[in-house]
């Protein structure tokens, strides 16, 4: 297929994408008209043409995980775990509208006096094993249990601060189990069983996306009595935790086999149409992948850009290839790593000497420079966007179909019809590239001098990391680091480009402060702008300190540190912190965040990127039948979805496309 063909389905798929865009200020108290039972697929009731009776999906994968435990993950990897096993209270259909359909629970209401959502769960739900073998009933108490144990600092939650934002009294209570205040009760958290079918949740304030949160994994149930039983180590193990989605986990051996069972006492077993998924390791999967769907081994890879071409003009191969399903629920922005300096578990420095950074890359040298605003705005406007996507694109589709010149994508979030990106805020971000040569070697000048009277011995090293075991990165990241150098001069930095572990990168690399330029994502929790603000903004403790959480570029240490960037740093965060406050009033509301993501770009705390790029892939599944949906983990649930006999081809892709 030519380019611009496929360009126009791509720009035609990012178009239809504004539909599953929605408004925090949208009324979503009430379930929709849907019935208990009735299928939340549409149309997928009847066979497709095409589909088989193969029950079986098999799948390479590269990187492994680290837990599986859905209610401590911060990882997109684990939360496809959390979004196969257990069933959230409400649910997304296939068409992407993000109109809430009935999940566990079958009706749900909120009263604005109280700040209180009840949520009515189904009857005779149940808990299974590793085996399928039945445990127990779900029951409301099982919500209460798992808020609690992603409460709990011990358990170091990666999503607990959602909850800390929402919840009556979570933080609170959390606080006070790590001796950081006075001690409270758990019963006054708001999250309440009132009978074995009755849930309510208490919020902290005003949240228009709330009910967006219930597909996101720290709202997911888990059984009481194993969470007491196994502690630090539930989820270790397929037999260390029980199920109630669609799938249990029958067999997982880290870095050999995992294979999920379907659920057949699940409440919607009937629309769950592949039996067995058996996802084999492999570290060599992107390279090996394509040669085994060929043959017919597997049912699914990706195809990198590399084979694209070779396998499309070949009339044995070119109805095999497809697309991905076009997502908004995930953005790509580069980070600036505000702090080289060692950490301890929790991010804080307390006992930690030195950096986490190699000495032999100069962190010292980096960490006056990254504070210097004219040094960041030389490489944001050296950042050519076009080449480095069409690394994954190549020639294609349109690399522009997947730049974002904001870090909320565009079409995400639409408040009265109007998209966020289009507030005044943005006009003059959203209006040109930020690629900009000549203005790239300006603000270099300007930086070289200011940083030669602190000392800074150039050229600056940029250390810039990678994880093998994702498609195209390492391509990518030669791409920056030849662009950077070829625009910025070897004289100025010196980009060096680095593989970090393919397994358990995040840990080692981000979460270690082991980086000092780094590509990363973040996926919408929610529905509304405030989502976009989670990598960044951290709360002030009261005590000089500021919340940690999972925020990539530790930007309060340049406050903690009284750097050059600190007065840039605090109004950012103020400026998020009065977005937050409007709670009533959604125009206002959406101003405020845009004012607040305008002068994080404006003063390159960060630099926005792009959206993810549609794979090319070889599948027997039609990505069109799956769940949709701009935030929480619907995207990633294989529910509703057939093996069909034959691997999709573009031609399917399309009619899927058009439907949608």
């Amino acid at each position: 297929m030519k380019k611009r063909c496929l360009a126009m389905i791509l720009c035609a798929a990012l178009a239809l994408s504004a539909l599953t865009g929605c408004s925090g200020g949208t009324d979503a108290t009430q379930a929709s008209a849907t019935s208990p039972g009735e299928s939340n697929t549409g149309s997928q009731e009847q066979k497709p043409e095409g589909s088989s009776d193969k029950t079986v999906y098999r799948v390479l994968y590269s990187s492994e995980v680290e837990t599986l435990n859905y209610l401590t993950s911060s990882s997109n990897v684990e939360h496809t775990i959390g979004a196969n096993v257990i069933d959230t209270l409400i649910e997304y259909d296939s068409s992407g509208d993000m109109t809430p359909k009935p999940g566990m629970a079958t009706e749900w209401s909120y009263d604005e006096a109280t700040m209180t959502w009840t949520f009515k769960l189904r009857e005779g739900m149940k808990w299974v094993d590793h085996t399928g073998a039945e445990i127990a009933d779900v029951t409301a108490q099982d919500f209460v249990d798992a808020m609690k144990y992603v409460l709990t600092p011990s358990y170091d939650s990666g999503t607990a601060y959602i909850v800390f934002d929402t919840i009556l009294n979570a933080q609170e209570y959390y606080d006070g189990q790590a001796g950081e205040a006075d001690p409270i009760d758990f019963s006054e958290v708001g999250v309440k069983a009132v009978d074995e079918h009755t849930l309510q949740y208490t919020l902290k304030k005003g949240a228009p996306y709330f009910l967006s949160l219930m597909t996101y994994v720290c709202f997911m149930p888990a059984y009481g009595p194993l969470l007491e039983a196994q502690g630090a180590s539930f989820a270790t193990s397929a037999d260390t935790m029980y199920y109630c989605g669609a799938y249990y986990i029958s067999s997982f051996e880290p870095q050999v086999q995992m294979v999920y069972q379907k659920n057949t006492t699940n409440w919607d077993a009937e629309h769950v149409y592949i039996e067995t998924i058996q996802r084999t390791y492999n570290a060599e999967a992107d390279t090996i992948g394509a040669e085994m769907a060929k043959r017919g081994e597997i049912d699914f890879t990706n195809l990198g850009s590399d084979v694209v071409d070779s396998w499309m003009n070949d009339p044995a191969t070119s109805d095999m290839v497809s697309m991905g399903r076009p997502s908004l629920d995930y953005s790509y922005f580069y980070c600036f790593n505000f702090n080289v300096k060692k950490l301890n578990e929790n991010s804080y420095r307390d006992g930690m000497e030195g950096y986490s950074i190699d000495e032999k890359y100069e962190p010292a040298n980096w960490e006056l420079a990254v504070n210097n605003e004219n040094f960041r705005q030389s490489i944001r406007h050296a950042i050519n966007r076009v080449s480095t996507i069409s690394v994954n694109t190549g020639d294609n589709i349109a690399p522009e179909n997947f730049m974002e010149n904001t870090i909320t994508p565009k079409n995400f979030a639409l408040n009265n019809g109007q998209d966020y990106t289009s507030q005044p805020a943005f006009a003059d971000i959203m209006a040109k590239d930020s690629y900009d040569k000549d203005l790239a070697i300006q603000y270099k000048e300007t930086a070289m001098t200011e940083l030669a009277a602190l000392g800074v011995t150039f050229p600056v090293k940029v250390l810039v990391r990678y994880n093998p075991s994702t498609t195209n990165w390492e391509e990518e990241c030669v791409v920056l680091e030849q662009q950077l150098e070829s625009v910025l001069g070897q004289d100025y930095i010196d980009v060096i480009v680095e593989a970090g572990p393919s397994s358990g990168f995040l840990g080692e690399v981000r979460r270690a402060s082991n980086y000092m330029l780094l590509l990363c994502n973040w996926g919408a929790d929610y529905a509304d702008p405030e989502t976009w603000t989670d990598p960044f903004y951290q709360a002030a403790n009261g005590d000089g300190t500021y919340n940690r959480g999972s925020r990539y570029a530790y930007l309060a240490y340049a406050i903690e540190d009284n750097t050059a960037s600190a007065d840039t740093v605090k109004e950012y965060f103020r400026l998020v912190e009065a977005a937050k406050a409007i709670t009533d009033d959604m125009d206002a509301r959406f101003a405020a965040f845009a004012e607040a993501e305008a002068y994080l770009i404006d003063h390159a705390l960060a630099v926005p990127y792009g959206v993810s790029v549609s794979d090319f892939v070889v599948s027997r599944l039609n990505v069109w039948e799956g769940q949709s949906a701009s935030c929480g983990v619907s995207n990633l649930r294989y529910k509703g979805q057939k093996v069909y006999d034959h691997f999709i081809s573009m031609e399917e892709y399309e009619a899927g496309l058009a439907a949608h």
